[in-house]
């Protein structure tokens, strides 16, 4: 359990330097899509590579026989890269992030409380309600200084 938890700590410090990251490249070369594009690029080589190493590669012939909607996964990833990389330099990236926290423990407790998408159900009763809520403050109030 640590190990998944250490694994997820360290996406979710790399979601805002992604965000910094691209948000910068889109500026500097005048193309938040380029931007995206690019990164989408060095995120298909490494899962490619990782794919290989792992000889997961033969797991790609089930994909055509998936449910389609699965695939959404790609278009939400899309807007989100697309979205963080125009918006953190107009918005700032703490107030956009603060955004992105804010939807994704809305979704998360939603998901949870009615077991979407093949997700285990896991009841939001008043105690975890109230720890969502102060995770909601506690991300707003590292914005408010």
């Amino acid at each position: 359990m640590l190990r998944y938890a250490a694994i997820m700590l360290l996406a979710g410090i790399g979601i805002p330097v992604l965000a910094a990251l691209n948000a910068r490249l889109g500026a500097r070369i005048g193309s938040p899509p380029a931007a995206a594009t690019i990164l989408f690029s060095v995120a298909l080589a490494s899962a490619a590579l990782m794919m290989v190493a792992t000889k997961g590669h033969g797991a790609l012939a089930s994909a055509p026989g998936q449910p389609k909607h699965l695939f959404l996964a790609g278009l939400l990833i899309a807007f989100y890269v697309l979205s963080i990389t125009w918006v953190a330099p107009r918005f700032g990236l703490g107030n956009a992030i603060l955004c992105v926290l804010l939807g994704q423990l809305i979704s998360a407790a939603a998901i949870d409380q009615f077991g979407l998408m093949g997700a285990l159900q896991r009841d939001v009763t008043p105690m975890r309600a109230a720890g969502l809520a102060l995770m909601a403050l506690g991300v707003i109030l590292t914005q408010r200084g």
